[in-house]
Parts: structure tokens; sequence; C-alpha cells
């Protein structure tokens, strides 16, 4: 092997290493399911033990005081003011969470969700839901089913997600999004009649979403634990 075959060699392990570590990142347009919620259960190796990493600082820097942490946090399209004090008491709880990671991490899961239901795919679903969720969008899924309901469902875009609540309680975080997307949607009867929505039109939806993580478990995955339609 000469050298420059080496070098290149080296880098390839070096960039897939750095990509398996980045939290909630998209790699192209989709993410797998148990991905877009699975955070760093770790902090980096190279990253002293307990450092709340802060954009633009080294790792042999002073930890970050939480107004280094929420200036930084308010500059992130998706953070409100109001959530700043439920963002730090996460961060106390677990110092792998990120905020920005978290947000690109909820709009991927809000469109898998989303996709996975019209669908009628449990399969992906069971990942990415409370027990109590579940159950609901089975149970509805299931009584389409028996009607012989089809949905066609195409996701357009998320033209806004913004952090509406941030809290822990006692070791469960939970974090609450608004999303404002786009949407052509149509359900069939099983002999092809449209009895819902519009496969040529082009509709604005609002939804609330709860995610929850236990801070204290192994398991980094966050479920979506609450939803609702927005005003």
């Amino acid at each position: 092997m000469d050298a420059t075959t080496l070098v290149f060699g080296l880098l390839a392990i070096f960039v897939v290493w750095k990509l398996r570590s980045v939290l909630g990142t998209r790699t192209g347009e989709k993410q797998s399911n148990l991905e877009m919620y699975r955070r760093k259960s770790e902090p980096p190796a190279e990253a002293a033990d307990n450092v709340l990493q802060y954009p633009g600082k080294s790792v042999d820097m002073a930890e970050p005081t939480f107004d280094d942490l929420r200036a930084a946090w308010l500059q992130i399209p998706g953070i409100e003011q109001n959530v700043l004090l439920g963002l730090e008491a996460v961060v106390q709880a677990d110092k792998t969470f990120e905020p920005r990671s978290f947000i690109d991490g909820a709009k991927s899961a809000y469109e898998m969700i989303i996709m996975s239901f019209a669908a009628g795919n449990r399969a992906a679903l069971r990942d990415l839901l409370s027990k109590e969720v579940y159950d609901s969008f089975v149970a509805a899924i299931s009584d389409r089913e028996a009607r012989g309901d089809t949905v066609d469902t195409t996701f357009v875009s998320i033209d806004r997600a913004v952090m509406e609540d941030a809290h822990l309680r006692d070791s469960t975080a939970q974090i609450t999004m608004r999303f404002q997307s786009k949407l052509i949607t149509a359900t069939r009867s099983k002999d092809g009649k449209i009895v819902d929505g519009n496969p040529d039109k082009v509709v604005d939806m609002i939804d609330v979403w709860t995610f929850a993580r236990e801070t204290s478990s192994r398991d980094p995955n966050w479920r979506l634990v609450a939803t609702e339609v927005g005003a």
C-alpha cells in the first residue's frame, strides 16, 4: 500500500467516525428510525467528563456558565426565551443534550411519524412513540384498515419548528415542539373514492408534539408522548 492510499484510507475512517458521532443531523433527506432520536450516551473521547460543550470553545477551556449557554441557545432558530430555564434543567440532568441537534432530530421524526402513520407502518412507529401514543395510532390504523381505506400523503415541507416548552420532571426530560408544515393528503375508500382530503391541494398543518426521554436511562432515544392540533 503506497503512502497516498494510506492517507486517504485514514481520512475516510476519520470522516465516518465524525459523522457517526453527530446526533440528530441529517445525512441526506432522511434518517433511520432510531438515529433521529439517538443522542450520544457518552461525551466524545476527547472531551473531559461532565464538560458542557459550547460552540466556539475548546474542551480545554473552562466550563461555560449558563449565561454563556443561554446566549448561544438564543442564536438557534426555534429556541424561544421562555424555554431557557427548562433547557438548563435538562442539560444539568443530561450533559450530552444539545438543543440544535434535538430540533433537527425532532423535525426528522415529525416527518417520519406522519408518513409512517399514513402508510400504516407499525414497526417504524414502535421505535418513535411512547406506548400510549403508539396504541392510539395503531388503533386508528386498524380502524382504517378494517374499512378498507388507504391514505396517500405527500410531505411538502416544514415551514417552522419552534421549541415551545422544556422541563424536567423528576428525571424525565420533556420538550414540546410546535410544527408548521405543508402536506398533500387524501383518504380513499376501498372502491377508490376520496372520502377525506384532496390529492391536488396543499394543506397547512400546525401540530404541537411533546417528546420525552428518561435521562437516567442508558436508552438515548426520545419518544413522542403527546400530540395536539395547534391553533
